[in-house]
């Protein structure tokens, strides 16, 4: 499939702008991704194998580096301890690195707590309102939380802990030791979590694999670390991690292993579950889809192509009336989660109209 080489970056209106201030993600911090930018030094980063990450470590000044490193310090205290800043002395900068793949070209921070050696990561990026989308839509429907704050035009990160899917892929799909039916479960789970919630783009390097020792055998969950790509395509497969030639492995797995009787009863377990967490959200989600359907946050020919081809897949007319990808979201949601909804009404949540 081809995918935007370049997605355009939308900027974050004032409704979202006071979305964020009301839940707590829009704070002040004493650095931003501009003031990243002044570094004097780069050198590029190579794997193990001498191949290149396309990430550069960078280094500034001496005039700059003080205050650069005690901005990331505080921000990073920010993310983590909603701004007590009382342990920051502990904290040292080890390194800042800059990638310049991708949309958001964004700086890794490694930071290392001088008291017992452990580290940590942050991301700082430029805010973009479709990733911002697309990190709330994953805080509010996935089965992941998601630190994130915004303060004007910079977007700072968590660290998503896990194995890269591409490497994953290649480095453990013929282990003997790993479970391959709770494998293939959980990328049938992931696909469906991402078509309903229409987040693109889940190429084998857009998601990490979790895993979770249990008390017999390991638990494996996939989650989405990139967002860039939240309702901006307009190809419906691009929303569908299964077309992507890089995760052919992994659908291999379950055209192998799982009964199309069983496949359909996963997909229908995950979207009971997002339709749990939407009920449990519900008034937060439609503080968002109020905003999303009055942004922009794609082309109108991209908007065109997606609501005819959903149109099409559910044969649904009423997609062709959406004006924008906002709206394009909040009926696929609805037309996705409608059974598990009912099935939640009877159960005493509220009515499907108030969604």
């Amino acid at each position: 499939m081809d995918i935007s080489k370049k997605k355009k970056q939308f900027p974050i209106i004032p409704q979202l702008r006071k979305y964020l201030t009301k839940y707590s993600r829009e704070i002040k911090v004493p650095i931003s991704y501009h003031d990243l930018l002044h570094f004097e030094y780069s050198s590029p980063i190579y794997d193990k194998d001498g191949k290149d990450t396309l990430w550069e470590s960078v280094l500034y000044s001496p005039n700059d580096m003080d205050e650069i490193y005690d901005g990331l310090k505080n921000a990073y205290a920010t993310l983590n301890t909603e701004g007590d800043i009382s342990f920051v002395q502990h904290l040292m900068v080890e390194r800042v690195e800059y990638c310049t793949f991708g949309n958001s070209r964004p700086f890794r921070v490694r930071l290392i707590n001088t008291l017992n050696d452990n580290y940590g990561y942050m991301y700082i990026k430029q805010a973009d309102a479709s990733r911002v989308y697309g990190l709330e839509l994953e805080h509010i429907l996935s089965p992941n939380h998601v630190s994130y704050i915004t303060d004007d035009n910079t977007l700072i990160e968590e660290h998503i802990a896990g194995i890269p899917g591409d490497q994953f892929i290649t480095n453990y799909f013929t282990d003997n030791n790993i479970n391959i039916i709770r494998i293939a479960k959980e990328f049938i789970k992931f696909n469906e979590r991402c078509f309903v919630r229409l987040l693109g783009d889940m190429r084998s390097y857009n998601y990490v694999m979790d895993i979770t020792p249990d008390f017999e055998e390991a638990q494996y969950r996939i989650r989405a670390i990139d967002f860039d790509q939240q309702s901006y395509e307009g190809k419906k497969n691009m929303y569908l991690p299964q077309f992507f030639k890089e995760n052919y492995p992994a659908v291999r797995l379950c055209i192998q292993h799982i009964k199309k009787e069983v496949v359909q009863q996963y997909q229908k377990e995950e979207r009971t579950l997002i339709a749990r967490r939407l009920r449990n959200q519900r008034y937060r989600l439609k503080d968002l889809l109020d905003i999303m359907t009055n942004d922009n946050i794609s082309t109108p020919e991209k908007t065109d192509q997606l609501k005819h081809e959903l149109s099409e897949h559910f044969d649904d007319p009423s997609f062709l009336k959406c004006r924008n990808m906002g709206e394009i979201l909040k009926k696929h949601l609805k037309v996705t989660l409608l059974k598990p909804m009912r099935n939640l009404e009877r159960e005493g949540s509220l009515p499907i109209s108030n969604y």
